[in-house]
């Protein structure tokens, strides 16, 4: 049954700014980033540190991000794939079956986190020469909201995906029910792009458009769950003393943010992982959020005996 007040998404691939595509997702990522840069900035001049140490965190935090993030979706999600073909963990082409050209497919926020926590660790002692949850209650503000335009990245590539629904919030991504090579068999049409608009507006297609049933648009549930989440920290370092009680703030986020994350995946399609080794009883998500919560709670509820006066 098609539900007419669904959205079709079918947005282009990025910006054509004709000597290079800008895809969306990469420009989010870079938004993520430039809007970090600046929110640290004005930490750091509130805290009179220098551009340079600035510069240094900014570097640290790039890094830790991308290698993280890769490394979590290798080794939490598709373990049994890489395992396999390690080569390409860090190539962007594959040989087999043939040569194509992949890309870094596969990034899991889990991997960033747990990478972003350890680099801090070296940067707070290393560079700034301040405790490890100073660093860690101011830099989590930028990576809140860097979460919400990572999460709108997905959006655009039709990616982390709900279970179908027939609620009103429901959107039917096109470019989730059909690959590329499946959206040309269908049209005849031999640019996949050209092919994915034909379904969503040539009557000719109605019949396969109407295959494309309405999901849960996760990611957007998730980016609003994460403005929320910013716009607490972002008050607690402002407005409040919470920032002279060492991971006070650090704390929130973590419960914050990672029961965003754990109450998004009971809408989620399966991401794949371990949890069906554990009897599918939550997602791999789900399970792996868990620790970060536990070890949020603790630092929220002993943060009182933390007081820090820089």
């Amino acid at each position: 049954m098609i539900h007419s007040l669904h959205m079709i998404w079918n947005p282009s691939e990025g910006l054509d700014l004709g000597f290079i595509k800008l895809r969306y997702y990469s420009l989010m990522f870079v938004i993520a980033f430039g809007l970090g840069w600046f929110l640290m900035k004005k930490i750091y001049d509130r805290e009179v540190l220098s551009v340079e140490k600035l510069d240094k965190l900014f570097i640290y935090t790039v890094l830790a991000t991308l290698i993280g993030a890769r490394l979590g979706h290798v080794f939490f999600y598709d373990w049994d794939y890489y395992k396999d073909h390690l080569f390409e963990i860090i190539s962007p082409v594959r040989f087999t079956p043939k040569f194509e050209i992949v890309g870094f497919s596969g990034l899991a926020s889990h991997g960033a986190a747990i990478a972003i926590i350890t680099v801090m660790y070296f940067y707070s002692k290393k560079i700034i020469q301040k405790p490890v949850l100073w660093i860690l209650d101011r830099v989590i503000i930028p990576v809140a909201i860097g979460g919400v335009f990572v999460r709108l990245g997905n959006f655009f590539n039709s990616e982390i995906i709900g279970h179908e629904t027939t609620n009103a919030l429901g959107i039917r991504f096109l470019r989730d029910k059909f690959s590329p090579r499946e959206a040309m068999e269908i049209t005849g049409i031999p640019d996949y792009n050209q092919a994915y608009d034909a379904i969503a507006h040539n009557p000719q297609f109605a019949e396969a458009l109407n295959l494309v049933l309405a999901k849960h648009p996760t990611q957007l549930y998730e980016a609003f769950g994460y403005i929320l989440v910013f716009i607490i920290v972002y008050y607690m370092y402002w407005k409040t003393d919470a920032r002279k009680k060492l991971g006070y703030i650090f704390g929130v986020f973590l419960v914050l943010l990672w029961m965003v994350r754990f109450i998004v995946e009971y809408m989620k399609e399966s991401q794949g992982g371990f949890e069906d080794q554990l009897g599918n009883i939550l997602s791999t998500g789900q399970w792996l959020s868990i620790p970060f919560i536990i070890v949020g709670i603790y630092l929220w509820v002993t943060a009182k005996n933390r007081v820090y006066e820089s």
